[in-house]
């Protein structure tokens, strides 16, 4: 009968161990280097669950950028770079893929949009036919969105795949010159654009999988705005204009221009958010001497500077992505210039600790009670 209470127990285990990040209220973090022995620098700009996607060069790869697959730890690297392709970065994982863009001179040197599967042999070419060339920014598993530009103009149109280079859906809305698609929950997909009625400034899109469905999120009193994140009913990004004193802010959507939230903290000349779990927004701020990465928790009273997590010698840092357990990605740069990624993964309360170990210890003598009877 014991082996029931002990049932219960790792039950409760694996439930509090798969909490999202934000249920644990973490204002605390450990800030991970994830940059790779001997590589001269490195980025990371998405993670989800236990990946991490970005980019990184050094003399093993010629000196060029390479697609960059972490699982938690610089020594964990795979390189994506594909063979016949000189240079690569992975902007997004989701599940087992992750998308980004390769060149070289199997693309003519202009840059493919590709789908990966944790291999470089994985590579899949998403560059649709008509178009000299693109780049994929995020996936959702199954949707990947980013941009392509055809061989006949030099105008760039927001594009949708499903897995395929023959699946792409043209996201460009009529009235727009360009577009760029730059995030998708998997029914949604959010990015920018602009041309003649927007007065040739950018403005935040919002689609739902086809041109028609877009809806424009620049709200009034910008003169522009960008989306660069969305999950769930959130969508992140900047903008900036007479209501932010011609200062770019970062900006929180739920779906239309009316609803934005100025997240720019008090004390910051400038701020930009990048990416959202649906609950917690991350991006970076600026004060007069410094660039900081930032996390909100949808009001900019409730930003958490992540600078103070990193290692000593960094003076500069920006976050890139959030996922659901709460982990974060970005870099950061020291005096000399050099750039490596950075994971920050949170660290609950204490009080949260403790109430976590009040509810277990509750459940263990329900449990052991009810084995008695």
């Amino acid at each position: 009968m014991w082996s029931k209470s002990i049932q219960v127990f790792l039950t409760l285990t694996l439930v509090l161990g798969t909490l999202p990040g934000s249920a644990l209220a973490a204002t605390n973090y450990i800030a991970i280097d994830l940059n790779p022995g001997g590589f001269t620098g490195s980025e990371a700009y998405s993670t989800s669950g236990a990946q991490q996607v970005g980019g990184g060069s050094s003399p093993i790869t010629g000196g060029y950028a390479h697609a960059l697959l972490w699982s938690g730890t610089a020594q964990s690297y795979v390189d994506l770079n594909p063979s016949g392709f000189t240079s690569s970065a992975a902007f997004c994982a989701s599940g087992t893929k992750q998308v980004g863009y390769a060149y070289g001179t199997t693309t003519g040197n202009h840059t493919h949009a590709l789908l990966w599967s944790g291999t470089a042999q994985s590579c899949l070419d998403l560059n649709p036919s008509g178009f000299a060339g693109s780049t994929a920014y995020s996936t959702s598993g199954m949707q990947q969105v980013g941009y392509g530009y055809p061989a006949t103009a030099t105008n760039y149109h927001a594009l949708l795949w499903s897995g395929t280079a023959q699946s792409c859906v043209d996201l460009n809305p009529s009235g727009f010159t360009n577009s760029e698609g730059r995030s998708t929950n998997g029914t949604q997909q959010v990015g920018d654009g602009y041309g003649s009625i927007t007065g040739g400034n950018g403005h935040a899109l919002l689609w739902s999988g086809t041109a028609q469905s877009c809806v424009d999120l620049n709200p009034i009193g910008f003169s522009f705005s960008l989306a660069y994140g969305i999950s769930g009913t959130q969508q992140v990004g900047e903008g900036g204009g007479t209501a932010t004193g011609d200062q770019t802010h970062a900006l929180l959507w739920s779906g239309t221009a009316q609803s934005y939230v100025d997240l720019n903290p008090s004390g910051f000349n400038g701020s930009w958010v990048y990416g959202t779990n649906g609950t917690q927004q991350v991006g970076q701020g600026t004060t007069p001497t410094s660039i900081r990465a930032l996390v909100w928790s949808g009001t900019p009273q409730s930003y958490v500077d992540l600078s103070q997590f990193l290692p000593s010698g960094f003076n500069s840092s920006s976050a890139e992505s959030i996922d659901s357990q709460g982990d974060i990605v970005g870099d950061a740069g020291d005096a000399s210039g050099n750039v490596h990624a950075i994971l920050w993964i949170p660290v609950p309360e204490p009080s949260t600790l403790a109430l976590l170990g009040t509810v277990a210890i509750g459940l263990l003598a329900w449990a052991w009670r009810r084995c008695r009877v």
